[in-house]
């Protein structure tokens, strides 16, 4: 079997991503950036087409929520590096697109969909769905939900709205200052007893102190863990965090793009759980789970992963060390497919994902819609 032809579909979908500006506001005693929107235009979506001689047709978005689409210029380099070889020799693959991405001067990972498409080729060949090509580990895996942090009273309840739905695990967004972040947190505590809680800093700019400060009183509320308390970029104050929190830290979410930088931010001792999406690869993703399995910590994805969130429904159940499904709700990050054609969008169940049953990555699709659908075949 060889590839025969690679293509992209071209969308316009409502973005996840507005584009914005970034205005100087009051932050206890001093002053952040804050994000200001500016514009909500739709955003261009990619869906990756590779198609072999044996007509077997491996399908998936480029990137997720973000990183939408890719460059016209990858797009020829792409066709260049890869028509005429053997898809099922996917290590052989990366391994020659990864050294490619220095000459290209692109961004690293930009190859994960080719990837992804290889697998659901692969899936498709052996009439297997990934999760059983790759080795299951779980029928299911549990969801923890993303609830509304601009107020503490909208926070309570949209958080009792996802236990009533059966959730049993909650993120929260604060970004508001160290203390009033920290007293957020109690009433959640509060509230919700013994649900695992787990606290995403990413809009919070915290400086080391209050980061150290927050993670203690996380610490003694038993949050799960404590996501992007400081940037990526700031290896030595990860470092001192980690070493002074009992609470796991989980970076880098910032750099997680390099699946060897990921790993080295753990045997380093910058994190304690690492961060990740398979819009960079599964056989990237893969490797990143065993390194963080050799260190006994876990890999959690990030949501929701590609073609709406089927590639990290099967990564969550075939991977071993990892725990949950980051799900969001609102319908923009899975049931938005369904503009494009997509019949199966994953969502949650009493709190939990399973894995659709078709071969490859079990998308099922409208494919007279999909061409209606579509803005450009490229």
């Amino acid at each position: 079997m060889k590839i025969a032809g690679v293509s992209i579909s071209s969308f316009e979908l409502p973005t996840n991503t507005a584009i914005c500006n970034m205005v100087e506001v009051p932050y206890g005693h001093r002053r952040r950036w804050q994000q200001q929107k500016y514009s909500n235009q739709p955003d261009v979506i990619h869906v990756l087409h590779v198609l072999t001689d044996e007509g077997i047709e491996g399908m998936c978005t480029v990137g997720d929520a973000r990183y939408t689409s890719m460059r016209a210029r990858d797009l020829e380099h792409l066709r260049a590096l890869v028509i005429g070889e053997d898809p099922l020799h996917r290590e052989r693959l990366d391994s020659k697109l990864r050294a490619a991405t220095r000459h290209m001067f692109t961004l690293p990972g930009w190859h994960g969909a080719f990837d992804n498409c290889l697998w659901d080729i692969a899936g498709k060949a052996a009439q297997l769905p990934i999760c059983d090509l790759i080795g299951r580990a779980r029928s299911s895996c549990p969801a923890y939900y993303n609830f509304d942090s601009s107020r503490i009273e909208h926070a309570l309840d949209d958080a009792r709205k996802a236990v009533d739905m059966g959730f049993s695990a909650l993120k929260d967004h604060w970004s508001s200052t160290a203390e009033e972040n920290v007293s957020n947190a109690r009433a959640i505590r509060h509230t919700f007893g013994d649900t695992p809680l787990f606290h995403d800093a990413a809009s919070a700019p915290y400086t080391y102190e209050e980061a150290l400060y927050v993670g203690r009183a996380l610490q003694e509320l038993r949050f799960e863990w404590f996501e992007e308390p400081l940037p990526d970029r700031n290896i030595d104050q990860l470092q001192a965090l980690c070493s002074s929190l009992d609470i796991p830290i989980l970076a880098p979410e910032t750099l997680m793009h390099e699946w060897e930088l990921s790993a080295l931010w753990l045997r380093l001792g910058a994190t304690d759980l690492l961060r990740a999406n398979a819009r960079h690869g599964t056989t990237a993703t893969l490797k990143l789970a065993h390194c963080a399995q050799m260190q006994d910590s876990t890999i959690e994805l990030n949501g929701p992963g590609g073609l709406f969130g089927l590639v990290h429904v099967h990564l969550v159940c075939a991977i071993g060390n990892t725990r949950y499904y980051e799900y969001f709700p609102g319908g923009t990050r899975d049931e938005i497919g369904r503009e494009i054609g997509l019949l199966n969008p994953p969502l949650p169940a009493n709190g939990c994902v399973h894995p659709p049953e078709g071969s490859g990555w079990g998308a099922e699709w409208d494919r007279a819609y999909f061409e209606k659908k579509r803005i450009a075949l490229l």
